[in-house]
């Protein structure tokens, strides 16, 4: 064998073997590098918690955390009886799930093809819809169609409809609760206190009140932050309040309630009668300026929304109109306080000509030469131009100011219309002396009214009482009665109360229909043209007017202002216009001077006692002499429950419900605020439905019958 041929063989193999021994070290030294680097950064990682200026601590509890957001709950409205005008509540949207896969657990949760029929009864019965219309949304074309709604029947669905519904126990049928806004009196001076709506998952004010005072009955969201495992279930003690909840203050109004109810029906019911484009009333405290009911037609449903597509105008504050004859009461004290007044002067009266145009009175042939006071009476236009002629343009124009026309008057209470007036020549001044060429508001003129009323001093109106805050109980804002000028003197306001009176009593007068058994009235009718809306002329037609009437009572020294109007209506009947408006005046004020004699208009508060565990006669006798009405619920012999706790402060005279041991029984509802029914509904865990809005007049389970927490109980109101 040649050697020389080996050695390269033995050479290449020591060669390999001494590269595998490098190439071994290098992969060691690699690792070990490695693993330095590792271990140097688990150490870098363990102890400053970071990698790459990442802060791990920060970054898992971000993974982990939970931010969850706290509703605050929206204020309440009340009214002057502390009963709730619009409040907070869950309201449920339905849906019906209707494919066959919807299977949970082995349990079917959608709704049968044989149950469809019954569904359809069920919700058609306590919905807005028809039986014909639900079994055509529960039989789509689409047979792969998961759930059907309702449409806008089936959204702000009341609790009580809801238990109504679910009682039947049909599968598939299913509740979204939502927040929602609840007023339950329906038609209650609703332009006034206006709407709240869902808007981004929160109610938002879009009128009214609810509009006016967004801010503050919102309130503040509250933040809460926990911690989670990998599971998702929250580690103890890892909730912390990043930023509390701040519920929205709550608002009381002047509105006595029931006053603002009976309005409500009687305008409902003249409405009707009289088919009138519109009308407004509204009743004030002349000497606080607190409204004490107000209402407008058209109207709406604050709760179903019924009527909202009709207007949209608060038309107390908005809508400018020509006033008519109650002008006049302005007229006439101006021009006895600026000392162009002579009891015992005569003015012609029929027509009157002023630079070539004529103004006439209702009656063109007159009365003869006749002074202030029955040319007041008798309502002649004639007399007032003449009047107005004797102040002067420049004096006249002065107390249209004073009186606070041809200005918002800044009631808090939404947008206002300034007014207008044509003040050009000698004729058109004189028109504006009995109410026509001048655009006035009714909250313009029940601001000018006051002075009249009030010893001359002009009162601002009001509808917000004070603002609570609830978290608290401190009152954040409190009105004030604001005197917002002095037009005229205390002796010039008796002198047209006088008159006024005399337009209700003398013979004379055209307001004898206004005469209410027991008091004295003071009055002024009025009954203006429309223009028309081009601008040239006024609309003719025996209905083309807007009727009117101002009132104050007691005439010697007034409390209380009602002015009325009632636009275009169509159906007057055989009846004159004062008569037609007297059928809403007179029961509208005497209610109001009634209950004013009975509450001496200030009704006080008490501390209520805790009567629980005392006999059912000794509870009645300590509630009573409290000056609170006791209504003892159920056949026992002593107090459980009752229905507002010890030491809670209330308006003498509230309803006090006693619980008793024993059988659970109805008491007799009638004439019961849904309010005071709500609580029995609380106090006994039954379910009413209503119908209608106002005070109870038919309650499906009789009085003394026993109750059930299961019943539901059918209440009618009016």
């Amino acid at each position: 064998m040649n050697t020389n041929n080996k050695r390269p063989i033995k050479e290449r193999q020591q060669r390999m073997m001494y590269n595998r021994k490098y190439f071994g070290r290098g992969i060691f030294f690699i690792v070990l590098i490695v693993f330095i680097v590792f271990i140097g950064r688990f150490f870098r990682v363990a102890v400053g918690h970071k990698i790459y200026g990442v802060d791990l601590n920060k970054s898992t509890q971000q993974l982990y955390a939970s931010k969850t957001e706290i509703k605050a709950k929206r204020g309440t409205i009340y009214d002057a009886a502390n009963q709730p005008i619009a409040e907070d509540t869950t309201t449920y949207s339905i849906y019906i799930v209707l494919s066959k896969s919807a299977v949970a657990y082995g349990k079917k949760e959608y709704l049968p093809d044989s149950q469809k029929k019954k569904a359809a009864k069920v919700l058609s019965d306590n919905l807005n819809i028809s039986y014909k219309r639900v079994l055509q949304i529960l039989n789509p074309k689409d047979k792969n169609t998961y759930q059907v709604e309702l449409g806008n029947v089936g959204k702000n669905i009341s609790l009580e409809t809801k238990k109504k519904i679910d009682s039947y126990h049909l599968t598939g049928i299913k509740f979204t609760p939502s927040q929602s806004r609840l007023y339950p009196n329906g038609v209650f001076a609703s332009h006034l206190i206006g709407l709240a709506e869902s808007e981004d998952k929160k109610l938002v004010g879009i009128m009214g009140l609810e509009k006016v005072f967004n801010k503050q009955l919102s309130g503040r969201d509250g933040i809460n932050n926990t911690a989670t495992d990998s599971y998702g279930v929250q580690l103890p003690g890892s909730s912390k309040k990043k930023r509390s909840v701040q519920n929205g203050d709550d608002i009381y109004t002047t509105l006595d309630p029931k006053i603002q109810t009976a309005l409500e029906n009687l305008l409902t019911q003249k409405q009707k009668k009289f088919k009138a484009a519109s009308i407004n009333a509204v009743v004030m405290d002349s000497h606080t300026g607190k409204i004490v009911a107000a209402s407008q037609r058209p109207t709406f449903d604050a709760q179903t929304k019924e009527g909202l597509t009709n207007v949209w105008r608060n038309t107390l504050l908005e809508d400018a109109y020509e006033p008519g004859s109650t002008m006049k009461v302005l007229t006439v004290a101006s021009a006895i306080n600026s000392g162009n007044y002579d009891s015992n002067a005569t003015y012609r009266s029929g027509s009157y000509v002023i630079d070539g145009s004529t103004v006439y009175d209702w009656n063109r042939s007159g009365w003869g030469n006749i002074t202030v006071k029955e040319g007041f009476m008798r309502s002649s236009n004639a007399v007032m131009a003449q009047l107005e002629q004797k102040m002067g343009k420049k004096t006249w124009m002065s107390y249209i100011r004073k009186f606070g026309l041809l200005r918002p008057v800044g009631a808090g209470l939404g947008a206002e219309s300034s007014g207008n007036i044509n003040y050009t020549y000698a004729f058109d001044q004189a028109n504006t002396a009995y109410g026509q060429g001048i655009d006035v508001t009714v909250i313009q003129m029940m601001q000018a009214f006051s002075a009249i009323a009030n010893k001359g001093k002009m009162v601002k109106p009001r509808l917000v009482d004070k603002i609570v805050d609830p978290n608290t109980g401190k009152i954040v804002y409190k009105s004030k009665t604001q005197v917002v000028g002095k037009p005229i003197t205390a002796k010039t306001s008796k002198k047209v109360l006088d008159m006024m009176e005399a337009v209700v009593y003398d013979e004379k007068g055209l307001g004898q229909d206004y005469a209410i058994d027991g008091y004295k009235i003071a009055a002024k009718t009025g009954t203006a043209q429309i223009a028309n809306s081009n601008g040239t002329g006024y609309l003719s037609g025996s209905s083309n007017y807007i009727f009117s009437v101002v009132g104050m009572a007691p005439a010697d020294n007034p409390r209380y202002i009602m002015y009325l109007t009632v636009k275009q209506p169509k159906s007057f009947g055989n009846n004159d216009a004062t008569k037609n408006l007297s059928t809403i005046f007179n029961p509208i004020m005497k209610k109001v001077l009634d209950s004013s004699q009975v509450n001496n208009t200030n009704p006080g508060t008490v501390k209520v006692e805790n009567v629980v565990g005392n006999s059912v006669d000794d509870a009645k006798d300590k509630i009573s002499k409290q000056g609170l009405v006791p209504v003892v619920v159920g056949s026992g012999d002593k107090v459980e429950k009752q229905s507002v706790e010890g030491d809670q402060t209330v308006i003498s005279g509230e309803k006090v419900l006693l619980l008793t041991n024993g059988t659970k029984t109805m008491p007799d509802i009638n004439g019961w605020s849904r309010n005071d029914i709500a609580k029995l509904a609380d106090l006994t865990g039954i379910t009413v439905n209503y119908t209608g809005s106002g005070y109870a007049y038919y309650q499906s389970i009789a009085a003394g019958g026993a109750l059930k927490k299961s019943d539901i109980v059918e209440v009618k109101l009016k």
